[in-house]
Protein backbone atom coordinates (compact mmCIF):
# COMPACT_ATOMS: atom_id res chain seq x y z
CA UNK A 1 0.00 0.00 0.00
CA UNK A 2 1.07 3.73 -0.80
CA UNK A 3 1.90 5.89 1.57
CA UNK A 4 -0.78 8.25 0.58
CA UNK A 5 -3.12 5.29 0.24
CA UNK A 6 -2.16 4.57 3.85
CA UNK A 7 -2.64 8.68 4.74
CA UNK A 8 -5.93 8.77 2.91
CA UNK A 9 -7.50 5.53 4.95
CA UNK A 10 -5.97 7.16 8.37
CA UNK A 11 -7.67 10.86 7.49
CA UNK A 12 -10.70 8.83 7.11
CA UNK A 13 -11.35 7.33 10.74
CA UNK A 14 -12.90 10.54 11.77
CA UNK A 15 -15.92 9.86 9.64
CA UNK A 16 -16.14 6.46 11.16
CA UNK A 17 -16.10 4.41 7.91
CA UNK A 18 -17.53 0.98 7.83
CA UNK A 19 -15.19 0.07 4.75
CA UNK A 20 -13.18 2.42 2.73
CA UNK A 21 -11.65 1.16 -0.86
CA UNK A 22 -9.03 3.59 -2.38
CA UNK A 23 -7.72 2.31 -5.84
CA UNK A 24 -4.80 4.52 -7.00
CA UNK A 25 -5.16 4.80 -10.87
CA UNK A 26 -1.83 7.35 -11.31
CA UNK A 27 -0.22 5.21 -13.61
CA UNK A 28 -2.88 5.86 -16.21
CA UNK A 29 -2.48 9.16 -15.77
CA UNK A 30 1.69 9.13 -16.81
CA UNK A 31 2.25 12.69 -18.53
CA UNK A 32 -0.73 14.33 -17.13
CA UNK A 33 0.18 18.01 -15.56
CA UNK A 34 -1.23 16.99 -12.40
CA UNK A 35 1.17 13.51 -13.10
CA UNK A 36 3.55 15.67 -13.30
CA UNK A 37 3.79 17.77 -10.34
CA UNK A 38 3.65 14.66 -7.80
CA UNK A 39 -0.29 14.52 -7.36
CA UNK A 40 -1.64 10.94 -7.39
CA UNK A 41 -5.10 10.20 -9.11
CA UNK A 42 -7.26 8.17 -6.78
CA UNK A 43 -10.75 6.13 -6.82
CA UNK A 44 -12.74 6.13 -3.18
CA UNK A 45 -15.56 4.31 -2.11
CA UNK A 46 -16.41 4.64 1.19
CA UNK A 47 -19.49 3.58 3.49
CA UNK A 48 -20.42 5.07 6.81
CA UNK A 49 -23.74 6.11 8.45
CA UNK A 50 -22.49 9.71 9.36
CA UNK A 51 -23.97 9.97 5.46
CA UNK A 52 -27.08 9.10 6.41
CA UNK A 53 -29.19 12.27 4.98
CA UNK A 54 -27.14 13.91 3.14
CA UNK A 55 -27.22 15.20 -0.53
CA UNK A 56 -24.14 13.78 -2.41
CA UNK A 57 -22.28 17.19 -2.46
CA UNK A 58 -22.66 17.11 1.71
CA UNK A 59 -20.90 13.99 1.35
CA UNK A 60 -18.17 15.09 -0.92
CA UNK A 61 -17.87 17.82 1.66
CA UNK A 62 -17.18 15.50 4.09
CA UNK A 63 -14.10 13.61 2.82
CA UNK A 64 -12.51 16.72 1.39
CA UNK A 65 -12.88 18.10 4.85
CA UNK A 66 -11.51 15.12 6.29
CA UNK A 67 -8.40 14.33 4.00
CA UNK A 68 -7.79 18.36 4.18
CA UNK A 69 -4.32 19.63 3.43
CA UNK A 70 -3.25 15.86 0.95
CA UNK A 71 -5.16 18.42 -1.84
CA UNK A 72 -4.22 19.33 -3.74
CA UNK A 73 -1.17 17.99 -2.74
CA UNK A 74 -0.40 14.56 -2.80
CA UNK A 75 -3.41 14.13 -4.65
CA UNK A 76 -4.19 15.42 -7.79
CA UNK A 77 -7.71 14.05 -8.70
CA UNK A 78 -9.90 11.83 -6.24
CA UNK A 79 -13.11 10.47 -7.78
CA UNK A 80 -15.74 9.79 -4.81
CA UNK A 81 -18.37 7.43 -4.13
CA UNK A 82 -19.74 8.08 -0.54
CA UNK A 83 -23.05 5.04 0.46
CA UNK A 84 -24.45 4.64 3.63
CA UNK A 85 -25.02 1.08 4.58
CA UNK A 86 -28.29 0.65 3.84
CA UNK A 87 -27.59 1.93 0.35
CA UNK A 88 -25.30 -1.04 -0.32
Amino acid sequence: MSDTIALIRQRLVSLQPESVDVVDDSAKHAGHAGAASGGGHYQLTIVSQCFAGKAQIARHRLVYQALGDLLPGQIHALSIAAYTPDQL
